[in-house]
């Protein structure tokens, strides 16, 4: 039963041209002043500072635009892509509220114009954050050590797969323990990663608790077993019981045991990945721990490890000094290579760090509770739509902070798919919803995770447009299948995301792809 208002919505409009087309010859939005003269005579010709290589044997190709003509360009295109961002139940990503103090921190001088190459004595500050970040991560983990390099998930991932090798390496079993174990419902990423680090994947399936057997397991470990990666809860919803005695069965063959906790949020405080046995684990910084996602480039997946695995940890690692200041260690003598440059995205770490300083500990366990309620509260709802079903609805017991549903039923009956009615939503003012990892086991999937920041008038209204939508596609079916109808663009034509004739990422591929001239 519909509990809000549906909102009249229409996305903001603008006929903006690229930015390349626009401005005019001779414009400026600020004029660089004249050098001194004193300066000019000491320092000579500014050309001449500049080798000869890299100096341009053409004019940078720019347009010529007021500072007034910029931000409202800008503005325009802010409009059209985030002016409908009203509530977005993002579920596995764990959306949330970027404090706009955190942004003012990161944005100042002794954070944004640090150098990756200034001397440790004169960032000291950033490096204590880093410390202090650490160890924080460390109460919440209870491991040994954290580090920020990896870009995220995947690379965190990645890091576990390359520190796997190098254990085993440096025990002369590298070339017997070959296989690194998952399941059916890990994030994409491990098996992924682990095969690029050149290991051989076994992916158990799931069984009838919604999580593989014990049997299962112990029937692929053997002397070959070079790790378990694995998130738990699952992005269904479903924690596993039997975790701690899936770790005790990959120990006892001499495996590892990585923690993918990109679903950390429903469970912060409440389970460390060291007291279940795990060897290491990743936290999202910029999804569980408040920093922004998006774009591919603000991501931290923190990767932490025990005292065995610290060795092996890839440089520059910040480290202190006796009398309390901090150095950077650069390399670790049997540490992997460096996953990213430097010592990663520094400002989401500090954006981590103080949201998860500000928090505290009874705002961690808050937050993980609420995620929990709100996410039943919406499985109750959501259940009475006709047509949606709770993905593997035989496994019982309460799923955590998402649940996977099915669009199945409604799709069998009226052909409107889960991608039609995702697109149909936005017309409405939220965010388009989250389908699920591939392949798809779940037929017409959606995943929403409502998280501790949306109030229940957000989340019933999120409902109410999905319930809205669905009764929608049974009475009038053309006009979700043709959705979206209040946003920038209407419905694509899917085709040209697959011909690289039609990609123009840059203005010179758009220039020579669709013949403009200047």
């Amino acid at each position: 039963m519909i509990k809000s208002k549906i909102r009249k919505y229409h996305a903001p409009v603008w006929d903006e041209p690229l930015v390349m087309q626009m401005g005019k010859a001779g414009r400026r939005g600020a004029i660089a002043p004249v050098t001194e003269g004193a300066i000019a005579s000491a320092v000579g010709p500014a050309i001449d500072l500049i080798p000869a290589s890299m100096r341009r044997l053409n004019v940078l190709d720019l347009p010529e635009l007021s500072e007034f003509e910029v931000q409202r360009h800008y503005l325009h295109l802010s409009q059209q892509t985030l002016g409908m961002m009203g509530i977005s139940l993002f579920g596995t990503c764990t959306m949330k509220y970027n404090p706009r103090v955190n942004e003012r921190i990161v944005y100042q001088p002794f954070v944004s114009e640090v150098h990756p190459h200034q001397d440790p004595s004169t960032m000291q500050g950033i490096l204590e954050v880093v410390n202090r970040f650490d160890h924080l991560l460390r109460k919440l983990s209870g491991l040994d050590k954290f580090v920020f390099q990896a870009g995220g998930g995947a690379d965190a991932a990645y890091t576990q797969a390359c520190i796997t090798r190098a254990y085993h390496a440096s025990r002369g079993e590298l070339a017997q323990r070959n296989e690194i174990i998952t399941t059916a419902q890990a994030h994409p990423c491990n098996p992924a990663t682990a095969a690029a680090a050149g290991f051989k994947i076994i992916t158990l399936a799931l069984e009838d608790d919604g999580y593989p057997s014990v049997e299962s397991l112990r029937s692929v470990v053997s002397e070959r077993t070079a790790a378990l990666m694995v998130n738990n809860p699952d992005d269904i919803g479903i924690y596993n019981p039997k975790i701690k005695e899936w770790v005790d069965i990959v120990h006892e063959a001499g495996g590892l045991c990585f923690y993918d906790h990109a679903n950390f949020n429903g469970v912060m405080t409440r389970i460390r990945a060291a007291d279940i046995g795990f060897d290491a684990c990743m936290y999202m910084l910029h999804k569980t721990f408040g920093g922004p996602k998006g774009g591919g480039g603000p991501a931290v997946g923190a990767y932490g490890c025990n005292e065995k695995l610290i060795p092996f940890l890839p440089g520059p690692i910040v480290e202190t000094n006796k009398d309390g200041s901090f150095y950077l260690r650069d390399s670790n003598p049997n540490g992997v290579a460096r996953i990213r440059e430097f010592l990663g995205n520094i400002p989401t770490v500090i954006r981590a760090y103080s949201w998860t300083r500000s928090m505290g500990i009874e705002g961690l366990r808050d937050a993980a509770n609420i995620s929990v309620l709100a996410n039943n509260y919406m499985e109750k709802r959501l259940l009475e739509i006709p047509g949606v079903t709770k993905g593997m609805p035989d496994v019982k017991g309460r799923r955590l902070e998402m649940t996977r549903y099915s669009l199945g039923e409604l799709t069998d009956q009226t052909g409107v798919s889960c991608i039609d009615i995702q697109n149909r939503m936005t017309d409405f003012g939220v965010d388009a919803y989250w389908l699920s990892h591939e392949p798809w086991f779940i037929p017409e999937p959606f995943t929403p995770e409502a998280g501790e920041l949306w109030s229940v008038e957000d989340i019933d209204y999120w409902i109410d447009v999905l319930e809205t939508v669905c009764t929608e596609a049974r009475t009038n079916p053309e006009i979700v299948k043709t959705a979206p109808h209040n946003q920038v663009v209407h419905k694509q034509n899917s085709t040209n995301l697959s011909d690289p004739q039609k990609w123009a990422t840059t203005w010179r591929a758009y220039k020579r792809k669709y013949a403009v001239t200047d």
